[in-house]
């Protein structure tokens, strides 16, 4: 007579632990999911969460010191009521407002605000008054921009201060027309839009926004095509290429003729 085994209904001593790292993994996949949604949701927060509102509180934190609790301006600064959020923009995201010190004109450096931070105070400024708003990026494409014609357009307008290489020069009472190498595109046609600190403004009846981006690609070109004519010398002009010239060129030119009629001697 066969004898039938019973089943007890105990289960395998690897199930339990088969089960545990089942249920692990169930939770964590849904702690991952959980995490990047709710990720996700914080980053769509922030980057809509700043408004005028708090772009008004970040300009009296941090603005109206000098501009005024109106932006009205007052004897440490000028009045931005007009200026729109395209002077905003320049300013603060090219580092040079907030002032590092106190000067004849603030540098660029790295900016001290986010862009949304920025956007934001250029919302409040745009909302007192109308004014230049912030280039969008069709105005920014140089895909079918004329070269040459931003560079005749630069010599006529803008050399005489910011060299015809683009790499800047001293004005007078200790200000200077920066350096336009490496810039970005929308704070070249920001500084034309608005004419920040020395630089007059150069509106669209002045230069066209085509014009513009033929001088933005002007720049551009010149950021990826060093010289051709050999060293550059800083790319400061004839004046100072000439003075070189004579001194350091002629200069040799005595320092070997005294060597030669000295040797006999």
């Amino acid at each position: 007579m066969a004898h039938r085994s019973k089943k007890t209904g105990r289960r395998h001593p690897l199930a339990s632990l088969g089960l545990l790292v089942l249920g692990l993994v169930a939770a964590g996949g849904v702690s991952t999911v959980v995490g990047q949604v709710a990720s996700a949701d914080a980053s769509s927060q922030q980057a809509t969460q700043l408004t005028v509102d708090d772009g008004e509180q970040l300009f009296q934190a941090n603005c109206a010191s000098c501009h005024g609790v109106n932006a009205e301006g007052s004897s440490e600064g000028p009045s931005l009521i007009g200026v729109g959020a395209a002077s905003v923009d320049f300013q603060v995201m090219t580092g040079r407002m907030p002032l590092a010190f106190s000067g004849p004109q603030g540098a660029a450096r790295e900016p001290v605000f986010s862009q949304e931070q920025s956007d934001a105070m250029g919302a409040y400024i745009a909302e007192l008054a109308p004014g230049p708003d912030v280039p969008s990026e069709e105005l920014l494409d140089t895909a079918d921009a004329n070269v040459a014609e931003g560079a005749e357009i630069f010599r006529i307008n803008c050399a005489m201060c910011h060299n015809v290489a683009g790499a800047g020069g001293a004005l007078t009472e200790g200000k200077f027309a920066p350096d336009l190498h490496d810039v970005e595109a929308s704070h070249i046609y920001e500084a034309m839009l608005t004419g920040p600190q020395n630089m007059p403004v150069f509106n669209d009846d002045n230069i066209s926004p085509e014009e513009k981006t033929d001088i933005i690609a002007y720049l551009h070109f010149l950021d990826e095509n060093p010289s051709v004519g050999g060293f550059d010398l800083g790319s400061l002009g004839p004046v100072s290429e000439g003075l070189f010239i004579w001194i350091f060129g002629l200069g040799g030119i005595v320092a070997i003729t005294v060597w030669l009629t000295a040797k006999p001697n």
